[in-house]
């Protein structure tokens, strides 16, 4: 019985998790990942495509305001984590322009709970009052599993960290867990896997690097690690200077 409630959980869990593949513009995925932190994400399938902004309100219909400037437009998959919004409960919309001047904007929409993690706090209540184990698959849940088996970003599911992420300026920021007592570190490589440099002693809790660590912009993976161990493997795109 234990054996096939553990298979009916992961089952439950798999197709869950699927509810949350980036849509194709002009709709996009918009999720609250809690504590104020809103991941957008598109799919781009235009050719001719010249702007790309994600707008933020606090009304469905007007006083929409630009938050980010995407530096790529014509990247096929792209995202961005809000994670300065007033509440989790504002619209957003996405503002698209096209050759010759031609634009238009999304439809509007508030964000919507991830689920998958919601089920995954639910399974671990569950596997703490019980004998079965499964931390193997909890972790691949909340960390958003965006490595395939072959270590290669798993594009159709990628979801911007929460602590090595591009802020509203266009910087890298690393944010890191408030834990004194934890040590971290860093590497950033190219998306072909070369080591592009690695931090071994962090400033502080909150940075962002320097441009100049970098020799263009584009995708870049990174591993950050806490106490030696790998905590997060992910990738993250720096953009053009303007």
């Amino acid at each position: 019985m234990k054996k096939i409630t553990i298979l009916y959980l992961l089952i439950f869990f798999a197709s869950d998790f699927t509810l949350y593949a980036q849509d194709t513009l002009p709709n996009f995925t918009l999720r609250n990942i809690g504590e104020n932190r809103i991941v957008v994400g598109w799919i781009n399938n235009f050719q001719n495509v010249r702007q790309i902004n994600i707008q933020r309100s606090h009304d469905s219909l007007k006083n929409f305001k630009t938050i980010l400037a995407v530096a790529d437009p014509g990247t096929p998959e792209n995202g961005f984590l809000d994670n300065k919004a007033a509440n989790d409960r504002m619209f957003y919309r996405i503002y698209i322009q096209l050759d010759k001047g031609v634009f238009f904007f999304s439809p509007s929409k508030r964000p919507v709970w991830d689920t998958s993690s919601m089920a995954a706090a639910k399974l671990q209540k569950q596997q703490n009052s019980k004998t079965f184990n499964l931390p193997s698959f909890l972790d691949s849940v909340n960390s958003a599993p965006v490595i395939s088996n072959d270590n290669r970003p798993r594009s159709d599911r990628w979801i911007p960290s929460k602590y090595v992420f591009t802020g509203n300026n266009g910087y890298i920021r690393i944010h890191l867990p408030d834990e004194e007592l934890k040590k971290y570190s860093i590497r950033v490589l190219t998306i072909e896997d070369d080591l592009l440099f690695e931090l071994k002693d962090m400033p502080k809790q909150s940075f962002q690097l320097d441009k100049s660590n970098f020799h263009s912009s584009g995708w870049f993976k990174f591993e950050l690690y806490e106490n030696g161990d790998l905590k997060e493997r992910n990738k993250f795109f720096l953009p053009r200077e303007f």
